[in-house]
């Protein structure tokens, strides 16, 4: 059992735990209450006071209600590895939990780097109770590299507890919010900078991190790991309103009077038998014009990974090729010549369903990290690109796919017996620890490939093309999203899957 620590500030003790199977000990402060949720669908408000009290922060906040996600299943981690099942309450979801050096043992406060985590908006991938996204190793790693940071990582709420019913837009957003505000107003207590703060999160949680950056308040840096609002950009209310009432008739059928009066279970049990496996940001005026609105951040960290369009495998190979193809031909400007650029054949099934993912793979997640890094360079902005070419460890066949790059990041589940892995994990760490503590990672002229074969490396825009589709991109970038984004949608719409 691990020591338990005592903390004093913000009119509280708070009570947290030492690790010390780490060269230096840290400290963990976990289920630490930000915000507290009036009512299910409410927006919620602030926890400004402890009130003088003893802050139990030895446990996990309990998570939002969600539908049972085995998030090992998409990083191929073995079956055998075990994870807790997690305590969920709709009204007790708003917490974070604070990973640091001892207070007493640095000097000068340390920069905080707050995380997002992702899961489609519905669930939440890989917590830190899961062991999957522990930062203890990003944390120790800093110590050891004498640049220490402080990790925060928020809990907010997902799928409909977030989406509301129709009144309240967007409350995941705006809990995030809330949860930021708490760490700059008091970071300082555990020894961080409020003015240096570096945001970042992964595919939903990289989304988030954009829309915060549109939306602000600023902040210093941030990372866009796998995610931009490109991926997931909000929606029309009329898309909204047509997905609550399919769930509000669903838990009517349920036995239950309304979204509003249900009960969690059989709110979870409709996402599911409505097959509701992602959901959206939601169209509000804060994100009005949000293409063209200035990213209020002075240093960005953003690149993808080999194979992002993963997630919509299972669902596209359901399609044969005649569909796919006539998926391209509804566009009459472009469609012929995107369909042969992707190798998309109607009477080739094999050829056409990779085409298909090769095209969600750029248009969703390539070509984005190069309209960003040109919006915000073109603003005077420090950007740092990179790409995530390591294979799965376990399953190198499965190739660098979505979401891989947490096994990497985090060493959570130990990636020792394989060499290469671990290695591109260390390396990943150090050049995070640097981008928080404002050290350039690499040469904001090149950008930083972490793979494949173990190898972490600066590469020039050459080796770049031999590693990503950039001419394909070239040509979207011309047609515009209007031509390619309804072949996307068409392909994609309601196929997405973490089971992939």
């Amino acid at each position: 059992m691990a020591p338990v620590i005592q903390h004093r500030g913000l009119n509280a003790t708070f009570t947290g735990t030492e690790c010390k199977d780490q060269i230096e000990p840290i400290h963990q402060f976990l289920g630490i209450k930000y915000a507290s949720v009036p009512a299910r669908f409410e927006k919620a408000k602030p926890v400004v006071d402890f009130e003088g009290g003893v802050v139990d922060a030895t446990k996990y906040g309990p998570r939002c209600p969600q539908a049972d996600v085995d998030v090992r299943h998409l990083l191929r981690i073995p079956e055998d590895f075990a994870i807790a099942p997690e305590v969920e309450n709709e009204f007790e979801c708003l917490n974070l939990e604070i990973t640091c050096p001892p207070k007493e043992s640095t000097t000068g406060p340390l920069p905080v780097l707050i995380w997002i985590h992702g899961g489609s908006q519905i669930v939440t991938f890989c917590s830190a109770a899961s062991k999957i996204c522990d930062p203890t190793k990003i944390v120790a790693d800093s110590i050891n590299a004498g640049k220490p940071v402080i990790f925060v990582s928020i809990n907010y709420r997902l799928n409909i507890f977030s989406f509301g019913d129709g009144r309240e837009k967007n409350l995941a957003l705006k809990d995030q919010r809330l949860g930021i505000e708490w760490v700059r107003q008091n970071i300082a207590e555990f020894g961080g900078d409020p003015q240096n703060i570096t945001l970042s999160g992964e595919s939903a949680g990289a989304i988030y991190t954009h829309a915060h950056l549109i939306t602000g308040p600023p902040v210093k840096r941030a990372v866009m790991a796998s995610g931009t609002l490109y991926l997931s950009s909000p929606l029309p209310v009329e898309k909204g309103d047509g997905l609550i009432k399919a769930l509000e008739a669903k838990v009517r059928e349920l036995g239950q009077p309304s979204l509003r009066r249900s009960s969690v279970p059989v709110l979870v049990q409709a996402l599911k038998e409505c097959n509701v496996n992602t959901m959206w940001i939601q169209e509000e005026p804060e994100l009005e014009g949000w293409e063209t609105r200035p990213e209020q951040v002075e240093e960005v960290m953003i690149g993808d990974t080999e194979y992002e369009s993963v997630i919509w495998r299972n669902g596209v190979e359901l399609f044969d090729g005649k569909t796919i193809a006539a998926a391209f031909d509804n566009e009459k400007t472009w469609g012929t010549q995107l369909r042969k650029m992707y190798q998309v054949v109607a009477d080739r099934p094999t050829a056409a369903k990779l085409g298909a993912l090769d095209l969600v793979n750029d248009a969703r997640y390539t070509l984005p990290v190069e309209v960003i890094a040109n919006k915000l360079q073109n603003a005077n902005r420090r950007v740092f690109k990179y790409v995530v070419d390591q294979p799965n460890p376990w399953q190198p066949s499965s190739r660098a796919h979505h979401a891989v790059d947490l096994l990497f990041l985090f060493d959570g589940v130990d990636l020792s017996f394989n060499p290469a892995a671990s290695s591109v994990g260390k390396e990943m760490r150090q050049r995070w620890i640097r981008f928080v503590n404002g050290d350039g990672p690499w040469s904001d002229d090149r950008r930083f490939a972490f793979g494949p074969v173990g190898k972490c490396k600066e590469i020039d825009e050459t080796q770049y093309a031999a590693r990503r589709r950039v001419e394909h991109c070239k040509v979207l970038k011309e047609a515009g999203a209007d031509a390619y984004m309804p072949i996307v949608f068409a392909l994609t719409a309601g196929r997405i899957s973490l089971l992939n």
